[in-house]
């Protein structure tokens, strides 16, 4: 796994959990792969994702059965969806919406530009 240097090393390991669990890799109430598994997967130390397990269950996104393992919570897909839309709406769109206007871009060429991408990802 290639790590940015803008974000934490544990969060970015949660992020790609997330996303597995987004594309159906893990499903509701299925195991996920032990903490010195994942380690061995994205090549960290298990303490790293000791910390990323344990903000994902902080985030109600897995839970911990003692002494079996890690499990995708019921309703973690929604859940992730909704965290990351906000966290969009929040960080991302300001800065969006400063760019065009800055740049003086028609929102007609924005919607036309969206739709374009609609189209192709159908």
């Amino acid at each position: 796994m290639n790590f940015k240097e803008s974000k934490a090393i544990y969060l970015q390991i949660a992020d790609r959990i997330c996303d597995e669990i987004l594309l159906g890799q893990y499903m509701e109430e299925e195991r996920i792969p032990s903490v010195r598994e994942y380690a061995a997967i994205v090549e960290v130390n298990a303490n790293t994702v000791m910390r990323s397990y344990d903000y994902l269950q902080s985030q109600s996104v897995i839970y911990n059965k003692r002494g079996i393992g890690y499990f995708v919570a019921t309703g973690a897909k929604e859940l992730i969806l909704s965290l990351r839309k906000d966290i969009f709406l929040r960080e991302e769109v300001e800065y969006f919406f400063r760019q065009i206007k800055t740049l003086d871009i028609p929102m007609e060429e924005i919607t036309e530009m969206y739709q374009r991408f609609c189209k192709k990802e159908q």
